[in-house]
């Protein structure tokens, strides 16, 4: 995902992805806790899209604000 969808969206859809990443990131935890994670870059993937998603709505609340 890139930051060209991402402004796209809503913020309700925009939350709701973040909601969606986090639980990605728990999973994935999980997985590399029990030794089932089979792909380690899912990780810093989905942490990184989290951010992205932060980042694009702060950036909307901030231009709301104005």
């Amino acid at each position: 995902m890139n930051a060209t969808e991402l402004r796209d969206k809503t913020p309700d859809q925009l939350r709701e992805e973040l909601t969606n990443l986090k639980k990605q990131q728990f999973n994935l935890r999980f997985q590399a806790a029990t030794g089932q994670l089979e792909n380690p870059a899912q990780m810093r993937k989905a942490r990184r899209d989290a951010a992205r998603v932060k980042t694009i709505l702060n950036e909307k609340a901030q231009a709301a604000a104005e």
